[in-house]
């Protein structure tokens, strides 16, 4: 079967936070005259993700979304992922790209291996594997491992470097994402970080105001087996061994490694990594209207007092009204929500490593004055 006959998938996957549902609504308003079909998998029992890409494509025809609640897509326990994807197969004709979003908490590699399965590989072909990068967390070393081993802090701090640096390492391309704030020396101190980690990134992109050009993300046919690289210009980037530019501005928004390629193929993904059990995701849920700017100031104190990475969701300020919450640790962000709301009550997915819920709603319900459970 030809290339041209298998219908590409590209693999979206990044850390807690990434920003990673934000750049896939960017590039399904970007896509031109592609028919795509999304898999949206997030790691708890709420999607919230799936709910703001559906807001996103506002019941465009061409755009089919399948959402993957609970636990992580490919993994051994799910049951869905081939049957869906065969499914996608029958409708070929309408298809002509699937985006997959991994769990900020998954590596790319189970969906890679099972894209090479006797179910689906006549029908499918690995486009590229993008990881989306937190670029100030980046800077602020949190992806670096806890120097002192008796830290209370170091179980989590590990954890979330060998997960960041699996990722990073499975990915053809590394995007950049949330640096509309820094500077040329920050971009290239973020590159090398990068770099550092995953040596034989193919290519590294920079999303500003969460953009992608689409070009440089989806049809870039990196699995071929007779690997030719695709017809954008890309420049030269450093290497480790390469001094650092002088000017980003040669980057120009992306950047070809210079390498030959991963030094492992595709064939080379016949294992997976299962999740690790100390990553723990509950939601909790309050009646009440709360108070935004109360609920910012809570979730940064309860992020200061326990182990939390991640949380997010809707929660409601009045009846009829209903904001947006999205954090990662202590830097939280409310937005106003124009679509449609999944629940009469707040809502909020927490996500951590050992995270307890009791006292993280004991704390929340403290600091808000409402009851969270």
């Amino acid at each position: 079967m030809e290339y041209q006959q298998l219908i590409p998938v590209t693999i979206v996957t990044g850390f807690l936070g990434s920003g990673k549902t934000t750049l896939l609504s960017s590039l399904i308003k970007a896509r031109q005259s592609r028919r795509l079909a999304l898999l949206i998998n997030e790691f708890g029992e709420v999607s919230i993700d799936g709910t703001l890409i559906n807001d996103s494509v506002g019941g465009d025809a061409h755009v089919r979304i399948h959402d993957f609640p609970y636990g992580l897509i490919a993994y051994g326990d799910d049951e869905h992922f081939i049957p869906t994807l065969q499914a996608i197969a029958e409708r070929r004709a309408n298809v002509d790209h699937v985006l997959i979003e991994t769990s900020g908490l998954a590596l790319p590699t189970a969906v890679m291996e099972l894209l090479q399965s006797a179910e689906l590989a006549g029908d499918f072909i690995l486009d590229a594997t993008l990881a989306v990068v937190d670029t100030p967390l980046l800077l602020s070393d949190q992806f670096d491992r806890e120097q002192n081993p008796d830290s209370p802090h170091a179980a989590v701090a590990d954890s979330v470097a060998t997960l960041f640096e699996q990722q990073l390492e499975y990915a053809d391309v590394v995007v950049l994402n949330k640096i509309d704030t820094l500077d040329e020396d920050a971009l290239l101190l973020a590159e090398q970080r990068v770099r550092d980690r995953a040596p034989n990134v193919r290519f590294l992109e920079l999303a500003y105001n969460a953009q992608l050009d689409v070009r440089l993300a989806l049809g870039l046919r990196l699995h071929q087996p007779t690997f030719t690289a695709h017809n954008h210009r890309f420049t030269p980037i450093p290497g480790s061994d390469t001094p650092t530019l002088a000017s980003h501005v040669r980057l120009n928004g992306h950047a070809h490694s210079g390498l030959a390629g991963h030094s492992h193929g595709l064939a080379t993904h016949k294992h997976f990594h299962e999740q690790d059990p100390g990553w723990l995701s509950f939601v909790l849920r309050s009646p009440e209207p709360q108070q935004a700017e109360t609920l910012k100031h809570a979730l940064i104190e309860v992020a200061k007092a326990e182990p939390l990475l991640r949380s997010k969701g809707f929660i409601k300020t009045a009846p009829d009204q209903s904001v947006l919450v999205q954090a990662v640790r202590t830097r939280v962000a409310i937005s106003s929500h124009t679509g449609r709301q999944p629940s009469n009550e707040s809502e909020l997915v927490f996500i951590g490593y050992h995270l307890n819920r009791y006292r993280v709603a004991a704390l929340l319900s403290k600091l808000t004055g409402t009851v969270w459970k």
